[in-house]
């Protein structure tokens, strides 16, 4: 799952990077660094020995990303600059869209997980505790880059979102509007009806279906069905 997380996270940057190739020399060569910088980390997931390991891997790929994240936007409002990943509560516009979106992952997560039979609350890469669905958020670490954060990219530079979507409270807390949440409702909706080819079962599928097939595989393998579990690798 870290290795898909981290390979589906270059793959966005690997698309800006020959996007932005012709236009702003400066720019990708920046995100082409992170990109070789993330084969790495890639690499090294594969060899991790251990869950410390692994999270420490993922959190040095974390900082790469999270720093080239302001080449993936577009926009000239300085208001959607991020100077990294800020959360509970998250202090800039961006980040604050960001986790509205990973919430929303995180309940579509938690009902792919309840309908394979699944217990959301018990998962290995997230540590269960109390009123956490643990595996809901292992299962979502794979489609963050490929669901929420280029959505939210999207909606960003489309202007869809702008910067007076937002509410800066006292404590420099950043929140998006009740209106403007059913906005990005409304965008996350259309966004599951894209549609893609499972590279595993070979099929047509909505976005919207990806993490209920992924957390049936993933019962499958848990029950001894599969060797391994496959996760979703984009193109």
């Amino acid at each position: 799952m870290i290795q898909a997380k981290l390979y589906n996270t270059r793959a966005i940057l690997q698309r800006a990077a020959r996007d932005h190739g012709a236009k702003n020399a400066v720019r990708a060569e920046s995100l082409q660094r992170a990109v070789d910088a993330l084969a790495t980390r890639i690499k090294a997931a594969e060899h991790a020995t251990s869950l410390d390991s692994l999270r420490g891997i993922e959190g040095d790929a974390a900082v790469t990303y999270w720093a080239s994240f302001n080449h993936l936007l577009t926009t000239d409002d300085p208001a959607f600059h991020i100077h990294g990943r800020s959360k509970r509560p998250p202090l800039d516009r961006t980040n604050a869209l960001l986790s509205f979106l990973y919430a929303v992952l995180a309940h579509d997560c938690r009902s792919a997980c309840e309908s394979c039979g699944l217990d959301p609350q018990s998962g290995f890469l997230h540590q269960p505790r109390p009123g956490r669905a643990s595996l809901a958020l292992d299962l979502m670490e794979e489609f963050r880059p490929i669901l929420a954060d280029r959505l939210a990219i999207s909606l960003i530079n489309r202007n869809q979102i702008t910067a007076h979507d937002f509410t800066i409270q006292e404590s420099g807390a950043v929140q998006l509007k009740d209106d403007s949440r059913k906005k990005v409702l409304q965008a996350w909706q259309e966004k599951k009806q894209d549609t893609l080819t499972h590279p595993l079962l070979e099929e047509t599928i909505t976005l919207g279906l990806l993490p209920h097939i992924q957390a049936r595989l993933l019962a499958r393998h848990l029950r001894g069905d599969l060797d391994a579990y496959p996760a979703y690798l984009t193109k």
